[in-house]
């Protein structure tokens, strides 16, 4: 039986077009990233936040961790998440990614259970572009990802590349969300305003 039960909250990245750090989003007098966790322990056993900024989780019991290859951008995150997590697969989710679908989520894990591709990363196509979050990866990745970024290779469209990579069809996913929302990144403040209807 593949182990799924770890969640990892990617929030690093510079928010220079939000304005202030992403981090520190609230929704309803809540930081942001504390609703998700909120969500995550419902489907989670194991919670992490990675993070370059661990004070902000000083009140906190979540498992916290540091980038270990700093400044190379999301990739540096996923390689974090998977060396500490507990479980073979990791669901990641970026900290400014307010809509988590559980029933999605729980959909990708019944693909990983049960497909009889073998794959090390799960992901979603929009078109012809891949959403590297609201996505699974595997602990299997880890050395991968330490050859790309000694390599200078940062993106994450590299990793898909060469990794055996299933991506679930657009079609498909919309089933579960029609408006694409369970996908929605709040980069800027207008995307926060029209997050909360002001």
């Amino acid at each position: 039986m593949k182990k799924l039960g770890t969640a990892a909250i990617l929030a690093g990245g510079k928010s220079t077009r939000m304005g202030f750090d992403k981090q520190l989003l609230e929704v309803s007098e809540k930081r942001l990233i504390y609703n998700l966790i909120d969500k995550l322990n419902k489907e989670f056993e194991e919670i992490i936040i990675v993070t370059n900024s661990p004070e902000y989780y000083s009140d906190s019991n979540i498992k916290i961790m540091e980038d270990i290859i700093v400044g190379e951008g999301p990739l540096s995150g996923i390689h974090a998440g998977l060396k500490c997590a507990s479980s073979q697969f990791v669901y990641f989710i970026a900290c400014d990614m307010p809509n988590i679908n559980l029933k999605y989520i729980r959909y990708m894990k019944s693909k990983i259970r049960d497909l009889e591709i073998y794959a090390e990363i799960y992901v979603t196509r929009c078109g012809k572009n891949i959403e590297p979050f609201n996505a699974f990866y595997s602990k299997d990745i880890i050395i991968d990802i330490e050859n790309n970024l000694s390599q200078g290779k940062r993106s994450l469209r590299s990793l898909f590349e060469k990794i055996p990579t299933y991506c679930i069809e657009e079609k498909e996913a919309r089933i579960f969300s029609p408006n694409w929302e369970m996908f929605l990144n709040l980069n800027t403040e207008e995307d926060l305003r029209n997050f909360l209807g002001k």
